[in-house]
């Protein structure tokens, strides 16, 4: 497993990681056992970034976490968490420094340590991005030793882009084969500030991994089933915002181009052919999808040719469908 620096806080974390938003909750069931089981895999592959929040089951993906590390170590892992998401209703206004040090404790508790590693802002409202106070309070908790190092967790690229005038040391982001935006408008930006860039939903909520089709079903629990139309949360949280039948024509095309590879391993590594990002953190419910993750990272590069051909499939198929709506 290769590591990229972790922007400006001098840490290496592995280019693959490990998003935990499965394991907490609305991906359908998964057992202790299993959650268990699908975060070992990845670390023993090298995983060393582990993505969580404290909603992601009310506090059961942080506290998952926090059992597997305190029995095999937490040297050189680094687990950054998000908060926010809890405030009710999900405006400006509930954003404020007391309610963020509230959520950052219960995730202490949770994680079982003394300060976290990363605290990210939840995907809070647009308007949350033009109050310097907040960036200001999670500063003081970094003074406080709470926090290591604070950044953002976006759905817009103009979010991320108002982020950069704060001193986040990473910007969360939904970047994969059918949401390329973040090429053109953010990445010099961030690489210049030397942000870390976290690339989310890097399998398009399972689309990438070219087993679903028309026929797929989901739990009544999964946000695949009840998220489609964006009823729960952002929609393009869900197959990226992707129309499920349009996502189906564009992943036969992208069949083509990976030949024998996975598809989900193809889809890892062509996120990994770009420098500006960090790390990739695909969710796994299991062993075998977190140890199936982690060997994207070992694939050679993607030819110009594969690159291409993704980039076309792109324009014909998804870009109508989402480019300018984040």
């Amino acid at each position: 497993m290769q590591t990229r620096k972790f922007g400006k806080t001098g840490w290496s974390v592995s280019e693959i990681g490990f998003g935990a938003w499965a394991i907490g909750g609305s991906w359908g069931d998964v057992s202790d056992r299993d959650a268990e089981a699908a975060l070992n895999a990845a670390l023993d592959e090298g995983v060393t970034f582990l993505d969580t929040a404290d909603v992601y089951g009310d506090g059961r993906s942080e506290r998952l976490i926090a059992r597997v590390l305190k029995s095999r170590g937490r040297d050189g892992i680094v687990v950054a968490t998000k908060a926010g998401r809890k405030v009710n209703p999900h405006v400006s206004a509930g954003y404020t420094p007391a309610v963020l040090e509230h959520y950052i404790d219960d995730s202490l508790r949770n994680l079982e340590v003394d300060a976290l590693d990363v605290l990210q802002l939840h995907c809070p409202p647009t308007e949350v991005f033009y109050r310097p106070e907040i960036f200001e309070a999670l500063d003081k908790m970094v003074a406080k030793g709470k926090l290591k190092s604070y950044g953002v967790s976006v759905e817009k690229v103009e979010e991320a882009l108002k982020a950069l005038e704060y001193p986040i040391s990473s910007v969360q982001i939904i970047f994969n084969m059918f949401r390329q935006r973040p090429i053109e408008h953010f990445f010099a930006r961030a690489k210049a500030q030397d942000v870390a860039i976290i690339a989310r939903v890097p399998l398009a909520s399972g689309l990438l991994t070219g087993k679903l089709n028309a026929s797929s079903t989901f739990a009544a629990e999964d946000h695949r089933q009840f998220n489609r139309h964006g009823e729960a949360f952002d929609v393009g949280e869900t197959f990226s915002g992707v129309p499920f039948e349009v996502g189906l024509q564009a992943v036969e095309a992208l069949k083509a181009v990976a030949g024998s590879v996975p598809l989900a391993q193809l889809a890892l590594r062509w996120i990994l052919m770009f420098d500006a990002i960090t790390v990739a953190i695909p969710g796994a419910k299991n062993q075998a999808q977190a140890a199936g993750n982690a060997a994207a990272a070992n694939l050679p590069p993607l030819s110009d040719e594969q690159m291409a051909a993704v980039r076309k499939i792109y324009d014909t198929y998804i870009k109508p469908h989402v480019h300018q709506r984040w």
